[in-house]
């Protein structure tokens, strides 16, 4: 017995207890399950680190299973779940399929030492490249690692080794994780702020965030200032980013998410991707393109990327690989950047990188991903769920001041009474709402799984599972409108 059961046993009366473990036993089990979350709560505050994300809620929430769009609590209440780790599990929790692919890998290569070769590590490798080949007309090849921030690390050896030399571009409100390297060139400064100076650090460029635009432009009559303002850097040598005498830059690359992930699911404008790669080719900067978030058909393509025909010369990718089964990630470069010959046997390395339980589930996702039209069922859904996001802020137009998707890739920014200045507070306030389990949907009891993004925190990022309903998604915007309408019933 656990020591919250003998806590129970120790401080009610036997009649008491008698009637709890006869008359009504699922009021004892609740009673139990309770008092033994509230024991890990404890265990959790005092033994794990809380330099993870698990205390941005206070307590921390915890989920008992899952399976399909849903999770699941102690007490079995489903929660709908819109982010789907991170745009990680985009064919659902639990999929049986790629469970028994799991299962079977565990049955006969559950491990090996990543300097050795397996049929899966292969496979998917020629997987990637032979797609990449036949979508941008190059060949290249792949380099697999554990996590995102892992492989932008081995992106930057190869930008380094390539080019040899270290200042990169990256842009504002960009996300690459939080390694000390992908650190550098993330934008957010408190990923830095603790553990000193890092000389490294990229050169941040304003993304085109039309909604908030940093220069006042609107995007109707701009004429992509942006992108123009940019380009101004490289006009004289006294911008200091270019030599004209001898035709060179500090810079070696540019590292971009084609639509910004943590910072808000942010999509730029028609034409604006083409001319920074324009600029960017004419003065040989490379362009590194993060697609570990984005990546996978989650913008209506394979790659993000494509929706603006723009072709990168490195791609990094993660998370939806293995549908958050098992941690893979890896990137894709031009041969010319990462061929045997520049880019020797040794030159990186990672004790689980290409791990076979990974790969192979890697391998049953591109095929999962090859037998059906993902690019038109990303695309039709987010259409339709993106309507019912325009309506919901036609209704509430004191809460939301703006809503935008691609694909299965939806925003929606929660403002003041204005419709402009950012609304944090509401944010957070619906988030954490959301998690209670409490909201009334099919005639029972629900919850809500959101993720907040955005430069000022005030973004619900929406990544929901690709196999989600029309009806699902019905409920989710039913369950959006009661979270607005319990949350800020002074602006509706």
């Amino acid at each position: 017995m656990s020591k919250a059961g003998r806590w129970i046993r120790g401080t009610l009366d036997c009649r008491t207890l008698n009637w709890l473990m006869t008359a009504n036993t699922t009021e004892f089990a609740q009673l139990t399950h309770i008092t033994e979350e509230q024991e890990l709560l404890e265990l959790e505050r005092k033994y794990c680190s809380w330099g993870d994300t698990v205390h941005y809620v206070n307590p921390p929430k915890y989920f008992e299973r899952c399976e399909g769009i849903y999770l699941y609590d102690r007490e079995g209440t489903p929660y709908l779940d819109l982010q789907m780790w991170y745009s990680a599990a985009s064919l659902g929790y639990a999929n049986a399929r790629l469970n028994d692919t799991l299962k079977r890998q565990l049955g006969k290569l559950p491990q090996l030492a990543s300097q050795y070769l397996h049929a899966e590590r292969v496979e998917l490798a020629a997987a990637i490249a032979r797609l990449n080949g036949s979508r941008f007309g190059i060949e290249g090849r792949v380099q697999f690692n554990v996590g995102g921030s892992q492989a932008i690390e081995d992106s930057l050896k190869i930008v380094r080794n390539a080019t040899g030399k270290s200042l990169v571009f990256a842009f504002m409100g960009g996300y690459h994780g939080r390694t000390l390297a992908a650190s550098a060139i993330t934008s957010s400064y408190r990923y830095r702020r603790r553990f000193g100076h890092f000389p490294d650090r990229a050169h941040f460029v304003p993304f085109p965030y039309c909604f908030r635009c940093p220069y006042g432009k609107k995007r109707e009559d701009c004429g992509l200032y942006c992108v123009k303002e940019f380009e101004r850097n490289f006009e004289t040598e006294y911008n200091s980013f270019w030599d004209p005498k001898t035709g060179e830059t500090e810079f070696s690359a540019f590292y971009v998410e084609p639509i910004q992930g943590t910072g808000g699911y942010v999509i730029p404008p028609p034409g604006y991707f083409p001319e920074l790669k324009r600029i960017l080719d004419d003065h040989k900067i490379l362009m590194v393109d993060d697609e570990i978030q984005m990546g996978f058909y989650r913008a209506g393509k394979m790659w993000a990327i494509e929706n603006f025909e723009v072709v990168p010369d490195i791609i990094v990718f993660g998370k939806a690989l293995t549908n958050g089964l098992n941690p893979l990630s890896g990137i894709w470069a031009r041969e010319d950047l990462i061929s045997p010959e520049k880019f020797p046997p040794g030159s990186t390395h990672s004790t689980f990188s290409a791990n076979p339980l990974g790969t192979a589930v890697g391998l049953e996702v591109m095929r999962m991903l090859g037998e059906k039209d993902y690019e038109e069922i990303t695309r039709s859904k987010g259409a339709y769920f993106l309507a019912q996001l325009k309506e919901l802020q036609r209704r509430y137009p004191k809460v939301i001041g703006d809503t935008d998707g691609m694909g299965m890739a939806l925003r929606i920014e929660i403002c003041r009474e204005d419709g402009y200045e950012p609304d944090r507070e509401l944010t957070e306030k619906i988030f954490a709402e959301g998690l209670k389990g409490d909201l009334d949907a099919r005639g029972g009891k629900m919850g809500l799984v959101l993720d907040v993004g955005g430069y000022y925190k005030n973004v619900f990022t929406l990544a929901p599972a690709f196999d989600i309903s029309e009806e699902e998604i019905d409920t989710a915007v039913e369950l959006l409108e009661q979270l607005i309408r319990r949350c800020a019933p002074e602006r509706c």
